[in-house]
């Protein structure tokens, strides 16, 4: 058995890592600057991560989901949902399918040439 510090010490090594984070981390969220701060975290560590595996030929990447039909936010009340489209361009909320095949296509040959990158996944959000 390695531990994390014997993984990032190997002399060669190829795969990826890919952290699950959130559009709230790169958009904020009133009420949850803990939350916020805490996703937007996550994404600096994969930059940091991205520096001392890349020569390694590891990339570090991060998807970060926005609306997601979960069993979480199928709790939310319909003018709770109704107003969150409002905010997503692509006028539906996202599926668990959106985001493993964002996660999918990161872990692929096709990104190989790919690290240090924050997917946003949110149908839009963040275009303003």
């Amino acid at each position: 058995m390695h531990s994390a510090g014997d993984w990032f010490h190997a002399k060669a090594a190829v795969g990826g890592i890919i952290n699950v984070t959130s559009v709230f981390g790169q958009m904020g969220q009133a009420g949850q600057a803990n939350y916020a701060a805490s996703e937007s975290g996550l994404d600096w560590i994969d930059h940091g991560h991205r520096a001392r595996v890349g020569s390694r030929n590891i990339t570090c990447n991060a998807v970060a989901p926005g609306f997601i039909e979960t069993a979480m936010t199928s709790g939310f009340s319909e003018d709770f949902k109704q107003n969150a489209l409002k905010a997503i361009p692509l006028g539906r909320i996202g599926t668990p399918e959106d985001v493993a095949n964002a996660v999918a296509f990161l872990a692929s040959d096709a990104a190989s040439y790919i690290t240090g990158h924050v997917l946003s996944i949110n149908g839009g959000m963040l275009m303003g």
